[in-house]
């Protein structure tokens, strides 16, 4: 048998369909701000900062913490003047909060489905983000690193 084909009648697809969770988080209060966008990009990235911008209350500075992905930093990044981008030394997952939130969504909610389509795959992300926002406490457990409260001294 051709180890490259599928017995016959058998199913095989290398189909797939990808949502990107665009999230920011308070840890002190657990308050957050989400977007399920069709790609990671330059343009995805500004159209979330614009949503977290509009979400502060306007006489609020907010610092995002981020990692140094070719999106975050790029110079066709569109930054709100209430957003301070502060990027994390380079390969240190460790450090960046939200990717405590990612691993607890994936273990939890998104790990091992099958979906059936690229809505079915939006629709699972959206539920997954609701289910964590019910619980704020556990966002400000997740995210609440010892080192963040020097972020604003």
């Amino acid at each position: 048998m051709d180890q490259g084909r599928a017995p016959a009648g058998a199913v095989r697809t290398k189909r797939f369909a990808s949502a990107y969770l665009f999230a920011a988080v308070e840890p002190a209060t657990g308050a957050e701000v989400a977007l399920v966008l069709p790609t990671v990009s330059t343009a995805a990235m500004s159209r979330f900062l614009a949503e977290l911008s509009a979400q502060i209350a306007p006489d609020v500075h907010a610092v995002l913490v981020l990692d140094q992905a070719g999106w975050h930093g790029a110079r066709a990044l569109v930054v709100p003047p209430n957003l301070t981008l502060v990027p994390l030394p380079p390969y240190s997952p460790e450090l960046n909060p939200v990717e405590r939130l990612w691993l607890y969504l994936r273990e939890r909610y998104l790990s091992h489905r099958l979906l059936a389509d690229y809505d079915g795959v939006v629709d699972a992300c959206c539920h997954a983000w609701t289910a964590l926002t019910q619980e704020p406490r556990r966002i400000q457990s997740l995210t609440s690193y010892p080192w963040l409260p020097c972020l604003s001294s």
